[in-house]
């Protein structure tokens, strides 16, 4: 027993490090950084349980394409060694606006930032774009389903969602006041969305998102920077925004 206890006390200790969160990398445009869906889903994930960290690389306007073309996408992987690439593609490529070329450069852009994304070990997930019109918003979905497919990756549906929902919950700010751009509960559908195909459940407790809450005039370029770091404009860009537990279950009831 001396012997033993002798051991056990020369043996080194060793802290137990917590875990890394997983990183996310979200890559898109507008319809990705006003309401910074980046930050609200990294603050929706950590509220239920997953450790999360966001980064994104957006720019209004942008495509897919251009962030092929400047490597941006590629460095980002290789630098912050995302767990999930998430891509939005700028809304109404995928439709073929406004000619055939944005279709072909939009299919070829998903696929040729699929395939890194996987060589670089992430888990990459097409995020649905919108329409308002019944059969604008059949389109877009079936095109943006199918360019996932032929890339190999994941679809997150958003646009037939929120045309039902934005029908059963009118008087919910579904868009920006420009009345384009999301406004919080479709930032918040978006989130849910997300979560729902990244971890098979729906979110249930509420939460606060404290990172900048972009407006459609962020000022931000298509650089890596994380969800939540200081605002190019901070005196234009609302701080913070809260999530009821309510409004996530009224929405995944509407879901479900």
């Amino acid at each position: 027993m001396l012997l033993l206890s002798l051991l056990l006390a020369c043996m080194p200790t060793f802290a137990l490090e917590p875990a890394s969160p997983q990183r996310i990398l979200f890559v898109g445009n507008s319809l990705t950084y006003v309401g910074n869906l980046p930050a609200t889903f990294a603050a929706m994930a950590k509220a239920n349980g997953h450790d999360v960290r966001s980064a994104m690389i957006v720019r209004g306007g942008a495509t897919l394409a251009q962030r092929v073309a400047d490597g941006s996408v590629q460095r980002a992987l290789a630098s912050y060694r995302p767990a999930v690439l998430v891509l939005q593609e700028r809304g109404g490529d995928l439709m073929c606006l406004p000619d055939e070329e944005a279709c072909r450069q939009s299919r070829q852009a998903v696929r040729t930032l699929a395939r890194a994304g996987r060589e670089a070990g992430a888990r990459v997930l097409l995020l649905g774009s919108y329409q308002s019109h019944p059969r604008a918003s059949a389109a877009i979905v079936g095109n943006e389903r199918a360019a996932a497919t032929q890339a190999g990756i994941g679809y997150v549906e958003i646009s037939e969602s929120l045309r039902r929902l934005s029908g059963e919950a009118g008087s919910l700010a579904w868009h920006d006041a420009d009345g384009v751009h999301p406004g919080p509960a479709l930032t918040l559908l978006d989130a849910i969305q997300l979560h729902r195909a990244l971890f098979g459940a729906f979110p249930a407790q509420g939460f606060e998102v404290a990172a900048p809450i972009y407006t459609p005039g962020s000022g931000l370029h298509a650089e890596l920077r994380d969800a939540d770091a200081a605002a190019p404009r901070p005196a234009e860009t609302p701080q913070g925004i809260r999530h009821d537990s309510a409004m996530i279950g009224r929405l995944n009831s509407m879901l479900d």
